[in-house]
């Protein structure tokens, strides 16, 4: 039987064309979510946080221009708020994120998400 494998997927991103690509050569079922179109709720996201066992200020991509123009480099700002900003700006969202029986990782580099198969 397939691996059933969600990922969090932006299409445009080489890293996350390359994850989706690895899941189906090793015959994954991927269930594809396009959380630029369809972002993660805030409970969502705190799941996934807990399942990546990360803080919210590791899976925030502080590279984006969001991330600046919103203050989110406020170092007193708390989990909260950040997962607040992500939900509601999901571009700031690491990517893409693999979730398979309840434990995630992130596809970078690609090969990263093979230890949930």
């Amino acid at each position: 039987m397939a691996t059933a494998a969600r990922i969090y997927h932006n299409a445009r991103c080489s890293k996350s064309r390359a994850t989706l690509a690895l899941l189906q050569e090793r015959g994954c079922t991927c269930e594809v979510v396009n959380y630029l179109e369809t972002p993660p709720s805030v409970a969502e996201l705190t799941q996934l946080l807990d399942q990546l066992g990360m803080t919210p200020r590791e899976l925030i991509r502080s590279n984006e221009p969001d991330y600046r123009e919103l203050g989110l480099d406020e170092p007193t700002l708390g989990d909260d708020a950040l997962i607040a900003a992500m939900a509601a700006h999901p571009i700031l969202i690491e990517r893409p994120i693999v979730v398979v029986d309840g434990k995630a990782a992130i596809g970078r580099p690609p090969e990263s998400v093979l230890n949930l198969l």
